[in-house]
């Protein structure tokens, strides 16, 4: 679904995201992670044409280059880190335009568009907010209009910065099951960059490390949350423990 060759991505004359391939089949949740300035943001930014890059990026197999901004957000939603939220619009309003991509010039909502909005609201615990302004959200709140926004688009493609970051534990959750169950259902793509090491290791399949821009661990979470990989990359000591099938990462006062 997607593939990266030699990305690389400079900002203020130094590189940001240096070099890097990966490879993101259909259906898979990759969880990018890695210490505070490591290129997570960057690398999404790229990945959906926000920010110019050296290197190939392909969705589908087409070059993004080659892709015009309606295909390409017909194929990619983006749920930024700090999105815009215009404090005058209602919430159905917002999530509504995740519908823009699929709309001709000058052509309004049609009935489906509504249907594929609503669907988004009720996921996201949203159909009580539909008719109050943004502007009057907490920003958790906030948070859920920008998931079902990104939802109501209907891209195969979905790419998330700290999806969970204004969240409550609860609706961490909701958001989380949620996004999993429709990677299930339709074989959504998604990539995640996630500071939250214990909740990616519970729901994506693999993990790309960034430190300094630069891949330095791929693999399942078991094989990247390591002791040893997370001292020498985030300069913390750390527990792994075994949850079900999957690990959590416990933060262990050095000695």
């Amino acid at each position: 679904m997607i593939e990266l060759r030699g990305v690389t991505v400079n900002l203020g004359g130094k590189p940001v995201v240096n070099r890097v391939d990966v490879a993101v089949a259909d259906g898979e949740w990759l969880a990018l992670i890695g210490p505070n300035g490591a290129g997570k943001t960057t690398l999404l930014r790229a990945i959906a044409r926000l920010v110019p890059f050296a290197g190939e990026i392909e969705l589908e197999g087409r070059s993004v280059t080659e892709l015009s901004r309606g295909e390409l957000a017909r194929l990619v939603a983006v749920v930024p880190q700090e999105p815009y939220t215009p404090p005058w619009m209602t919430v159905a309003e917002y999530v509504l335009l995740g519908r823009t991509p699929h709309l001709g010039p000058l052509a309004k909502e049609g009935a489906h568009d509504r249907d594929a909005a609503g669907r988004a609201l009720g996921r996201l615990d949203l159909l009580d907010f539909a008719g109050r302004r943004l502007g009057t959200l907490s920003g958790g709140e906030k948070q859920r209009a920008v998931v079902a926004r990104a939802l109501a688009q209907e891209a195969p493609v979905v790419l998330l910065d700290e999806p969970t970051a204004a969240l409550d534990i609860g609706h961490q959750q909701q958001a989380l099951e949620l996004l999993d169950g429709l990677r299930a259902e339709s074989g959504l793509t998604l990539v995640a960059a996630m500071h939250d090491l214990t909740l990616a290791a519970q729901y994506a399949d693999r993990m790309l490390m960034l430190d300094t821009g630069r891949v330095v661990a791929d693999g399942a979470p078991a094989d990247v949350l390591t002791e040893a990989v997370i001292a020498e990359h985030y300069g913390a000591a750390i527990d792994v423990v075994s949850v079900g099938e999957r690990i959590a990462v416990v933060p262990r006062r050095p000695r």
